[in-house]
């Protein structure tokens, strides 16, 4: 591999720019077609039930089975870096935040950062792990031009967490139903470098920021067999991470990037196929993409008798081409030549300090999505509720003020949502409080404002504050419920409209909507509609 890399490299070049800017420069022909894997993904319409059960149909039918795995990196939402003091901040100026220590210069020391271990301990309770009481670093070596030191502190043979498992619910347009993934090991370790390659793709740069920033690898066990399953586990690590708070989890930032495991075997067969993996997938429905495309493409090399020319290697997906194409072949653990790290003692972890941590947890995903459903919400509902800490925290919030469960989540997934997508906004960003939809739902449903005007007001809140009782007083939005003042109202529109009443007495009685249009209208959308549709039938029937 070192050979490989050496014969597309030109003279390395090392310049200095503005205070501290280092800069390498390689020429990588092969990587400059592909982008790194922070940078922009491009959004892609969730593919169809029907599609995913045809594809699905369409495996077994050709007696062959997918198993997938993945590898996931989460990036770390500490201060400062792994092994020391340096900030990580995404998007900073290039090399702007490294130090000796991060840059491999010889003779520096790593000091371990206190809130990894915490954040690693914390991911391990929640994907229901067994804690190492002791776990050990250990250098993984390899060549590479954004690794400085010439190897990573990873953890190979004693992880910290291992043996755990990751409950998540499949969308219902995917089919729906429960599942269980399990994970074979959680270990922490530090990120590398990051290549910068120029257009032409002459030559690369290397920004040192990322170098040493704490990442968790989260490994799962071979379960999943279709890309939908895979991407729906990923977005379940994504969904876990943030309501731990130990990563933001965002793809495009890099500080979520999942490497997928593929393989295929005939039906019945336990022993596994060959395993090719692949990287650079920036959104959970590139995942599903690029797995159901190499899914495709080692079965029809079975079916062709080339069953041969699956190799274990890495592949990169090409967004553009819907494909993936051979970046190198995989090195196996002997070629990284593990060995412990001499330069770090020991994790050792004691039963009080694991409490802790245990008794700390805020509620998690899978818990969140079961008190829901025990609520009667339909699991559609569910999904979307419990997806986002901020917006299960307002539902809870506004039930806490009497509102009804299904109603909230009516107004929440409704109108709140669209505006939400609309202004590019979270629910926390909005001057809508839950208290004050508790009110609306309420007044509504006590018939002192129309539904209707209830979005009027929602609006109002949502972009200015304010309570529900000021913007009624405000703006005179009280429901019209008095019979004799509605009775009125009818007769009046009647009166206004003979024609229409004429061709209604003849049969048209769809009108009856354009009458009921025409008092809301002169009422300024405040009449009662239930009381309303009463009067307005009385007074139609009694002039047919």
């Amino acid at each position: 591999m070192a050979l490989t890399l050496l014969r597309g490299m030109r003279t390395p070049v090392v310049a200095r720019r503005n205070a501290g800017l280092f800069f390498t420069t390689l020429q990588t022909p092969l990587l400059s077609r592909f982008t790194t894997r922070a940078e922009s993904a491009r959004a892609a319409a969730p593919k169809s039930i029907q599609l995913a059960t045809k594809e699905a149909a369409e495996q077994k039918a050709q007696g062959f089975e997918a198993v997938i795995g993945i590898e996931t990196h989460v990036q770390l939402s500490t201060v400062t870096k792994a092994f020391c003091s340096c900030p990580y901040s995404y998007g900073s100026q290039p090399n702007s935040t490294v130090c000796p220590t991060c840059m491999g210069h010889p003779g520096t020391l790593p000091v371990l950062n206190a809130k990894v271990v915490e954040c690693a301990v914390r991911l391990g309770l929640a994907l229901n792990c067994e804690i190492a009481m002791t776990s050990k670093f250990d250098r993984k070596q390899y060549f590479y031009p954004d690794l400085p030191k010439g190897y990573q502190i990873s953890q190979f043979d004693i992880p910290i967490a291992k043996e755990g498992y990751l409950d998540l619910d499949l969308p219902v347009e995917f089919g729906g139903g429960h599942r269980r993934f399990g994970v074979t090991r959680v270990h922490m370790e530090e990120d590398a470098g990051k290549l910068l390659h120029s257009e032409s793709g002459s030559y690369s740069q290397v920004d040192l920021n990322r170098a040493g920033v704490p990442l968790l690898e989260i490994v799962s066990e071979p379960d999943m067999r279709t890309g939908i399953e895979a991407a729906e586990y990923g977005a379940e690590l994504q969904r876990l991470v943030r309501y731990l708070g130990v990563s933001n989890g965002n793809m495009q930032e890099g500080s979520l990037r999942c490497d997928v495991n593929v393989s295929v075997r005939p039906i019945g067969q336990s022993n596994f196929g060959t395993k090719v993996e692949i990287k650079n997938m920036n959104s959970f429905s590139a995942i599903s993409r690029a797995i159901d495309y190499e899914i495709s493409r080692q079965i029809l090399l079975h079916k062709e008798g080339q069953a041969d020319q699956i190799v274990q290697e890495t592949r990169l997906w090409d967004e553009s081409s819907q494909k993936t194409f051979t970046m190198r072949k995989k090195e196996g653990l002997a070629d990284y030549r593990y060995f412990p790290e001499p330069d770090l003692p020991e994790v050792v972890l004691t039963s009080e300090y694991i409490d802790e941590i245990q008794n700390s947890m805020p509620e998690l995903p899978e818990a969140k999505r079961r008190r829901f459903e025990n609520m009667g919400l339909s699991m559609q509902d569910v999904l979307f509720l419990a997806n986002d800490d901020n917006v299960a925290r307002f539902f809870d919030s506004t039930l806490e003020h009497g509102a009804d469960a299904k109603l909230a989540a009516n107004w929440i997934m409704g109108d709140i949502a669209a505006y939400l997508k609309n202004e590019k906004l979270s629910i926390d960003e909005i001057k809508l409080t839950p208290l004050e939809l508790s009110e609306l739902i309420a007044s509504i449903k006590n018939g002192t404002i129309s539904g209707k005007i209830g979005k009027e007001i929602l609006i109002e809140l949502i972009a200015k504050g304010g309570t529900v009782k000021s913007v009624i007083e405000e703006k005179d939005l009280v429901q019209i419920a008095d019979p004799a003042a509605i009775e009125a109202m009818v007769d009046q529109v009647l009166a206004d409209n003979p024609k229409q009443l004429e061709q209604y007495r003849s049969g048209k009685t769809k009108l009856q909507g354009f009458f009921a249009g025409q008092v809301m209208k002169a009422s300024k959308g405040k009449a009662n509609p239930v009381l309303l549709n009463k009067i307005l039938g009385e007074k139609l029937k009694a002039n047919s």
